[in-house]
């Protein structure tokens, strides 16, 4: 398959996926800079930390350029009223390739349609977050030396969570994968995932406690509580409802990876001596695979 556009899990196959790895793992001792005289545009409405910047370093490593903005949503003529199409078309102009995070769902699929260069979908509202889902399951292939034949707890904000859901889309290409779903009843998955799942012939479940799950899954995903996507009254049944501490930790096999897409606020709760000895802890590898897995992709969609 050849890609023009990365908008969503569900244009990755199980061969695309494994060149992309190959590629990651090629990349991260390479030092050639094939990308040089490109140039990235990155256009975020949201905020965001690892992903902007991981996207922005990995250009400059390949030998790219960037043109930024942090904030279009205040920073750019979106505030005077410009349509995602308008600044999609000019950007277009200036740049090879555009990353875009965008606070309305469908909106990654809007810029596509109308840009004459390569959109990669950063994040669009509830919808989906494609590149945090093959970091993830490059993660969990470095980490456990496999991506068939496993069981992942996903936990928290089930029902905002786009990293969730684009992870599920990848898993459904795998084999033997089961999932079980931990959420508060007002945040649990949607129907459309779970439909997905049962044509991919996927298990799953829905549960609602933590701790009686942490011993038999592979992977334990955990996600914050979404605040920016709720009522107050939705946040407050919501928050602290689940916690990774030191004592719950210990009912994690010794073999199994703790995961997040990070920003995590109060679902874990554990000391820096033991997020930087306990090889459990697989978050912030996570977090540096992303870099990684962005510059394969960079330069997939440039060649």
């Amino acid at each position: 398959m050849k890609l023009k556009h990365l908008i969503e899990s569900q244009q990755l196959d199980k061969e695309f996926i494994f060149e992309i790895f190959k590629m990651t793992d090629k990349l991260r001792i390479s030092t050639e800079k094939p990308l040089k005289e490109k140039i990235l545009a990155t256009l975020f409405y949201e905020p965001s930390t690892r992903t902007r910047l991981s996207f922005e370093s990995a250009m400059i490593k390949l030998g790219g350029n960037v043109i930024s903005t942090e904030n279009a949503k205040e920073f750019s003529s979106a505030v005077k009223g410009e349509s995602i199409e308008d600044t999609i078309r000019i950007t277009s102009s200036y740049a090879n390739i555009i990353v875009l995070r965008h606070f309305e769902e469908g909106s990654a699929k809007i810029a596509a349609s109308v840009s004459s260069v390569p959109v990669i979908n950063a994040g669009d509202g509830s919808g989906q977050h494609p590149t945090q889902a093959l970091l993830d399951i490059y993660t969990i292939w470095k980490e456990i030396g496999r991506s068939d034949n496993i069981t992942v707890a996903m936990v928290g904000d089930l029902k905002n969570g786009r990293t969730i859901r684009s992870l599920c889309y990848l898993l459904g290409k795998f084999e033997n994968i089961k999932i079980i779903f931990i959420a508060p009843e007002n945040l649990s998955i949607k129907d459309d995932i779970k439909e997905y799942l049962k044509k991919h012939n996927v298990k799953f479940e829905e549960q609602t406690e933590l701790n009686k799950f942490l011993g038999s899954a592979d992977i334990v995903y955990m996600t914050r509580i979404q605040k920016e996507r709720m009522t107050k009254e939705e946040y407050d049944k919501s928050k602290g409802k689940y916690i990774i501490t030191e004592d719950n930790l210990k009912l994690m096999r010794e073999n199994s990876r703790l995961m997040h897409p990070l920003p995590h606020v109060e679902e874990i709760q554990l000391p820096i001596n033991i997020e930087q000895t306990d090889k459990r802890i697989a978050y912030f590898r996570q977090a540096e695979n992303g870099l990684y897995i962005r510059m394969a992709l960079l330069s997939y969609l440039l060649e």
